[in-house]
């Protein structure tokens, strides 16, 4: 058994807080609570920590955060107050929103400063720059390279990402879409270093270690029940060293702890959204997805909170994407994929659909992109973008990587053809749409702008173009053959509806009471920004700031009684 994990006959039988799940939600609650001197346990289902947070980019949007301002970028809390208002406004209170750019630089304050988490400014902008209160950088947070030397064997526990190289997103993003130097690739998994999300996973899991937080895996709970005042296994609770005099919670272990049954005063359920269960996605989804996170996520603690009376919010919402998903692309022995998004914005590609139509400007920002999939015909009652497919040239293969494949080489999963031609016949789509879409888009490109959707005229269009490549970075004509295309799908990094919480994160029912000792942070609750994207890192912004929330209130909560 690691020194990192604690084995499971080796648990105690109470805890203050019990945390189920290890991703930055679930570590960042833990950690803070643990500052407060309480006793903590993770608990996570996989053999692999850190969840969806280590399988993907670990950006954390944050609004008027002092690393930002450190670095020389302009930002305030009224600006961050004025934009969020005009993404999400419509749907969030004034209360929310002071709520979260109060609350966001606070969190990241506390992990810079107090933990071994260590983030950096970068230099992409909101995703909607024409809104008032928009920045031009400095809001979405990187994370430094993390090398677990100190801690041997932390880096094997952690979940790989699915994809993502071993690069900072810093260092991602200066590639201009190329491949990464393999030298330094090799020296990073040779070393162990984390990048992304798993150094904010690696980082907050040390923090954990260093306060004595256990952490045990393989380890899905299979029950979750309150322990009441009234109930005579309260007179239990209590002489298993619970500190709260009035309700705890029993949860019941499966797996490698089979048959452990934990006390605990409070409980917070971190364990991601359900994305990864066919049946919660044909419940709750409008539409067919294919899930590029941790194959894990499945609504485990969704249903817990249900049992236990929780109310939902927003269970139609996720946080959308355009994946690349092919054979190729397993994760954890199931179907998975990559993120797209990069493909359709470099120059040299077109998106679309079975009509040989595009549909949307290929560099709007991920999650905005990702809803026009499933728009709906209205004469077929049928989506009329999905599927798609991402058409470009051989000048595009030879310059960047096409869903991970080698730039110059076709991947066997691509279909290529002499003629445009020919591709459409092969795809299935209308080889006259194809023909007059490429032909307008080739005659704008030779201009440098998009004249059908604006492609490449924002800034926020353009950061993740080829900035070696005027005068537009994600323009370029399709006009050397052979012709390639992939498909591309409507992708999720995770679903954002789930359980109802406040400001605090504790867990509400039916009636908008809290259920008192039970908290929830990331995917397993609704989304603080109830199905909108502000920025890049607004998922893990999201987790990060209400996990904050609760382990603060755990600890304002708990400590009286230490």
């Amino acid at each position: 058994m690691s020194t990192i994990l604690t084995a499971p006959e080796k648990l105690a039988r109470s805890y203050d807080v019990v945390v189920i799940g290890s991703g930055a939600a679930g570590l960042v609650a833990a950690v803070r609570a643990a500052d407060a001197g309480l006793s903590v346990l993770v608990v996570e289902k996989a053999a692999l920590l850190g969840g969806t947070t280590a399988a993907g980019g670990g950006v954390m949007w944050a609004p008027n955060n002092h690393l930002a301002q450190a670095a020389g970028y302009q930002d305030s809390h009224a600006d961050g107050v004025a934009y969020l208002s005009e993404a999400a406004g419509h749907v969030m209170t004034a209360g929310e929103i002071d709520w979260y750019v109060n609350t966001a630089p606070r969190a990241v304050a506390y992990l810079n400063n107090q933990t071994r988490v260590s983030m950096t400014p970068i230099a992409r902008p909101d995703y909607h720059m024409e809104w008032k209160g928009a920045a031009n950088g400095g809001r979405g947070l990187d994370n430094n390279a993390f090398d677990p030397q100190d801690y041997p064997g932390l880096s094997s526990l952690i979940r790989p990402s699915s994809y993502f190289p071993l690069l900072t997103m810093t260092e991602r993003d200066e590639l201009n879409g190329r491949a990464a130097d393999p030298a330094l690739l090799e020296h990073r998994a040779s070393t162990g270093v984390r990048t992304m999300g798993g150094a904010l996973v690696g980082s907050l899991l040390a923090s954990a270690l260093d306060r004595g937080v256990e952490i045990v895996a393989s380890a899905p709970v299979e029950d979750l029940s309150p322990v009441k005042d009234s109930s005579p296994a309260q007179d239990l609770t209590h002489q298993q060293g619970l500190k709260s005099p009035a309700t705890g919670w029993s949860v019941t272990l499966g797996g490698a702890a089979t048959g452990a049954q934990i006390a605990a005063t409070a409980v917070v359920l971190a364990s991601g959204g359900f994305e990864w269960n066919p049946r919660l996605r044909q419940a709750f989804l409008p539409f067919s997805v294919t899930p590029i996170s941790a194959p894990s996520n499945e609504g485990d603690g969704l249903e817990l909170g249900l049992k236990a009376g929780a109310a939902v919010e927003d269970m139609s919402a996720v946080w959308g994407v355009p994946v690349i998903s092919t054979a190729a692309h397993q994760y954890d022995g199931r179907q998975s994929g990559r993120m797209g998004n990069v493909e359709m914005t470099l120059p040299g590609s077109v998106t679309v659909n079975s009509d040989g139509k595009r549909f949307v400007n290929e560099a709007l920002n991920y999650h905005d992109a990702s809803r026009v999939f499933a728009s709906i015909n209205p004469h077929t009652g049928r989506q009329q973008n999905n599927p798609a497919w991402l058409v470009f040239d051989a000048n595009y293969l030879a310059k960047y990587p096409v869903g991970g494949s080698t730039p110059g080489q076709p991947a066997e999963w691509m279909v290529s053809a002499p003629s445009l031609e020919l591709l459409a016949a092969e795809l299935g789509i209308d080889p006259a749409g194809l023909g007059s879409t490429v032909h307008r888009f080739n005659a704008d490109a030779a201009l440098g702008v998009d004249s059908e959707f604006g492609r490449g005229a924002a800034p926020q269009d353009r950061f993740l173009g080829d900035a070696g490549h005027t005068p537009n970075p994600c323009l370029a004509p399709l006009d050397k053959a052979p012709f390639y295309a992939v498909r591309i799908h409507a992708g999720v990094l995770g679903t954002s509806g789930g359980l109802a919480a406040d400001f605090n994160g504790r867990v509400l029912d039916h009636h908008q009471r809290p259920i008192p000792g039970l908290y929830a942070a990331g995917n397993v609750s609704a989304g603080v920004f109830r199905n909108n994207y502000p920025g890049g890192g607004a998922t893990l912004g999201s987790a990060i700031t209400r996990a904050f929330a609760v382990g603060e209130e755990l600890a304002a909560r708990l400590s009286q009684y230490s």
